[in-house]
């Protein structure tokens, strides 16, 4: 998607439904980006020990692949709301009013059908790696140090889980809008010229400098 995107709120159950889901979302991002910081750190110990003690960090790499999944799959749903997945906008972004909505829509729907399937695809390799009756409830584990690889495989269909919810409320969004006639849906990403992503910006900074010299 070009540009940046904003989305409108108000007293609606599905705005509601919308930032609800969104505390949601924060949290798993900030468990992404909290992933990857981990990574920076795992790094600095694995090389500094091979530097300093020639002994690097133990399964540096069954933690990379553990640590994998957060970041690759828990942020999605966050980026999802906002339209910050990148797509081809060359004909979409010509549409508007009502055949825009349904462009979206039927978009949007396509891709609840693929993450469905998604979801039961996950949740049955989970299913092949978990096993209550086995040690630390694992049939398989990593080369290196033995990690029980279900909880990185369970990630998977809990954040595919979280994106369903994320694009059925979009379709709400789209489908709304389609048979009122809105122009500007809530709980939808409205995409931003870059004229008015530039201006928003420069409100944002403005704010923040205020709020400095203030201080």
């Amino acid at each position: 998607m070009s540009g940046g995107a904003s989305v409108l709120e108000d007293r609606s159950v599905l705005s509601r439904l919308d930032t609800g889901l969104l505390s949601v979302e924060r949290v798993l991002a900030l468990l992404s980006g909290l992933a990857v910081f981990s990574l920076m750190v795992i790094a600095v110990i694995s090389v500094g020990g091979r530097n300093a003690f020639n002994q690097p960090l133990p399964g540096y790499v069954d933690w990379i692949e553990q640590a994998m999944p957060l970041i690759a799959f828990m942020g999605a749903s966050y980026t999802m709301r906002y339209g910050g997945h990148i797509r081809m906008d060359i004909i979409v972004g010509r549409f508007n009013g009502r055949l825009l909505w349904g462009a979206e829509l039927l978009t949007t729907l396509v891709t609840l059908a693929l993450m469905v399937l998604l979801v039961w695809g996950s949740w049955a390799h989970f299913q092949r790696s978990f096993d209550w009756a086995a040690p630390l409830w694992s049939r398989d584990s990593s080369i290196d140090i033995a990690l029980p690889l279900w909880p990185g495989k369970l990630l998977a269909p809990v954040a595919f889980s979280v994106l369903c919810l994320r694009l059925v409320l979009q379709a709400w969004g789209y489908g709304r809008a389609l048979i009122l006639g809105l122009s500007e849906p809530v709980a939808v990403p409205m995409v931003l010229s870059a004229a008015e992503q530039a201006a928003a910006e420069a409100e944002h900074v403005g704010g923040l400098q205020e709020e400095t010299e203030k201080d």
